[in-house]
């Protein structure tokens, strides 16, 4: 008998282990993971994942990676992953005003939060509580997995500023909605991204750009636009890593459970690093351009200039809602949603865009 037990422990501890079902997903960008929201799908959520489904050892992710417009431009950003050319992908908002109408809202709102924590806790709220902003999403093919928000927008010039009225006549790039900030101020809006920006202003396409430093610092803006004019517009939602419904649905449910968390993770993190790294990135920027003619140097405009920035902008708010409203679109009981969460949460915009 005791051989026999022998010879059944013997078997059982040779037995193979299970090996992890292996599953394929495709994650793509437009921009390049030195762009920090895009660094952190392949350091936050996609390391996320894998951690967790590791600890459950029943599957595994093989990631195929396209970053850096491999697949897709910035222009195709939510067309890909809608149509499958990625499965996971970064849907770049700003640049999709038609199809995304209630997710411009902070586009559409400026000068309200300087706070991306907030910000981006209330649009993770709104998109589990609002039926239309959520459907929004979905009628694209889209799942949302995690968001994605902007540091503090400044001016970056060839040349510095003393206040807001310098900017009259001048071309100043900026991604697709936010060329709005500029309306009322004389500028000119050069709609691009960050992929553009550097050579719009090296070749004089433009003067200078509406951007945020996280992004500045990445595509090193500062050595053809070596002036930060320092507005601290303010932050806004800038878009999402989504991932194609129909590959959403063939998942299995522990891996969608690992990448729900993971896109949480992903959010709080990068939220967070929107403010721990924009005074270090400003910093950085003087330090790489201190030898370069002129060097890069941080303008301290005077915070009256902010609040006269946004009182010449006409009723950006009115303007985005009220066509949406004539469509169907309840663009003014989210507009009013948006603005109540932010002030339950502390925030006192420097204009009541709702009011």
């Amino acid at each position: 008998m005791k051989h026999i037990f022998a010879a059944l422990i013997a078997g059982a501890v040779a037995l193979p282990v299970q090996a992890q079902e292996q599953v394929d997903i495709t994650i793509a960008s437009s921009h390049p993971l030195v762009v920090p929201w895009v660094g952190f799908m392949k350091s936050h959520f996609m390391a996320k994942t894998d951690e967790i489904l590791a600890e459950g050892g029943n599957y595994q992710v093989n990631w195929n990676e396209a970053f850096g417009g491999q697949l897709y431009k910035a222009n195709a950003t939510l067309s890909s992953v809608e149509e499958g050319i990625t499965d996971i992908g970064w849907v770049f908002s700003y640049l999709e005003e038609a199809k995304l109408p209630l997710t411009q809202v902070s586009t559409n709102t400026p000068f309200t939060t300087t706070n991306p924590p907030v910000l981006l806790s209330v649009m993770s709220d709104l998109l589990e509580t609002n039926e239309a902003f959520r459907n929004e999403w979905e009628q694209h093919n889209l799942k949302v997995l995690g968001l994605t928000g902007s540091d503090l927008y400044d001016i970056y010039t060839k040349e510095p500023l003393t206040g807001i009225d310098d900017i009259n006549g001048m071309k100043l790039s900026a991604p697709g909605v936010l060329g709005n900030w500029l309306r009322g101020t004389g500028a000119n809006a050069v709609d691009g991204a960050l992929t553009t920006f550097y050579t719009d202003v090296q070749t004089g396409v433009s003067d200078g750009a509406l951007t945020l430093a996280l992004g500045a610092i990445a595509i090193k803006l500062y050595e053809v636009s070596p002036y930060i004019n320092r507005f601290d517009v303010g932050v806004a939602f800038s878009g999402a890593v989504a991932i194609n419904a129909d590959t959403w649905d063939g998942l299995p449910e522990e891996v969608q459970n690992a990448m729900t968390e993971a896109g949480k993770y992903y959010t709080t993190s990068h939220a967070q690093d929107l403010i721990d790294r924009h005074e270090f990135v400003i910093n950085k920027m003087v330090e790489l351009g201190a030898d370069q003619n002129p060097p890069v140097t941080v303008v301290a405009i005077d915070p009256e200039q902010r609040t006269k920035w946004a009182n010449m902008l006409p009723d950006l708010a009115a303007d985005w809602a009220n066509p949406l409203e004539e469509r169907g679109i309840p663009a003014k009981a989210f507009l009013a949603e948006y603005m109540a969460a932010l002030r339950a949460n502390g925030v006192t915009p420097t204009r009541n865009w709702d009011q």
